[in-house]
């Protein structure tokens, strides 16, 4: 019997299971199987109502409480590097997804398993292609088409934070600045114009950049913008006439999309630019009473996070959310991505002490 085929046991502990995920391999795009799996063995629950659209799987509660806290998590990886089936080197779990963020898929179904009398209502959410482009996004998917499925008090994203409340997230763009020139043959380049010598100015600009660091709710936000691809060049022997730098925009939560892009363009002043892809930050949100029970019962330490979640989509839908699960965000899919048991364990005795507390 493979992996694939192996039903999961919410009884295993948390780091077993993680294995047991990381093992189950579910690239974005391909996490049915997974998505199928999950399904089985929350549907055995008979204390969660389990709903699901596309591949993504929806578990609640109704306990009656007077609020709700919805756990999310995406199921998805990015591309496997030789790095599955996972293995253990003392207290090291390695395997693609440890740590982004099958550890934390772990801890939310060992908590839907076994939380039968909690203090808030639960809504568990497992949700799909969180690694690729926004269009595809499970969540936002959900978002759209079932908004009540969402709808929570508070929320708590398994993002790797190593077991440390992160608040917030940046906002992303990415923008593309066309540079145009004269085709022409190399061998008589003085009759062309070389534009992709005309990106040297734009890498200039961004060589001299010094992004800004702000500070929101006591955490402070550092922002970046760097070119990540450049396109140009028609043949060996042919003087390009375009050439296209990709560059990519993190900034801080106090800067609107709209913000973000005229700073691109007051930075690349005078070329043509195109933004391609956009998705707001979330502010930090750390002052409500839930947010503040939250982090006392996690250890009473936040940090501002580095990267786009889907706390943004929560914070646009209303919902204060926080990002805190056991992954190192700094071992994200990396060759050698792994993640500590033991903070795998904490991570889940500190939520179900947190939901449990009277």
């Amino acid at each position: 019997m493979s992996s694939l085929d192996t039903p999961l046991d919410l009884t295993l502990d948390g780091g077993a299971l993680t294995a047991r995920l990381v093992d189950f391999p579910s690239v974005s795009g391909d996490e049915q199987a997974l998505a199928d799996a999950v399904e089985t063995a929350l549907r055995a629950y008979p204390h969660l109502t389990v709903d699901r659209y596309g591949n993504n799987v929806v578990a609640r509660t109704n306990f009656g409480r007077a609020e709700r806290v919805l756990i999310a998590g995406h199921l998805d990886t990015v591309p496997i590097a030789d790095n599955v089936p996972s293995h253990v080197e003392g207290d090291l779990l390695y395997g693609c997804g440890t740590s982004d963020m099958k550890s934390g898929v772990a801890v939310q179904l060992r908590l839907a398993a076994t939380l039968t009398d909690a203090n808030h209502d639960l809504t568990y959410v497992f949700y799909d292609c969180e690694e690729i482009e926004a269009a595809r996004n499970g969540l936002g998917h959900l978002a759209k088409h079932h908004p009540d499925w969402l709808t929570a008090d508070f929320a708590v994203l398994m993002e790797p934070s190593g077991a440390m409340v992160e608040g917030g997230c940046q906002g992303t763009m990415r923008a593309q600045i066309t540079l145009t020139g004269t085709r022409a043959h190399a061998a008589r380049s003085w009759l062309g114009d070389n534009a992709i010598h005309h990106a040297a100015e734009v890498l200039g600009r961004l060589a001299a950049y010094e992004p800004r660091r702000v500070e929101i709710d006591g955490l402070e936000y550092r922002e970046g913008l760097n070119a990540v691809r450049i396109d140009g060049g028609v043949a060996g022997n042919v003087i390009p006439d375009e050439c296209v730098v990709t560059v990519n925009f993190r900034f801080a939560p106090d800067r609107t999309e709209a913000d973000a892009e005229a700073h691109i363009r007051e930075v690349f002043d005078g070329y043509k630019i195109d933004v391609t892809d956009s998705a707001p930050g979330a502010l930090p949100g750390l002052g409500g009473p839930a947010a503040q029970a939250f982090l006392a019962a996690t250890g009473g330490q936040a940090r501002a996070k580095f990267g786009w979640t889907d706390v943004a989509r929560f914070s646009a839908l209303g919902v204060p959310a926080v990002n805190y699960g056991p992954g190192d965000p700094n071992l994200a899919h990396k060759r050698e991505e792994h993640c500590s048991l033991s903070a795998i364990a904490e991570v889940e005795d500190r939520l179900r002490a947190w939901l449990t507390s009277s």
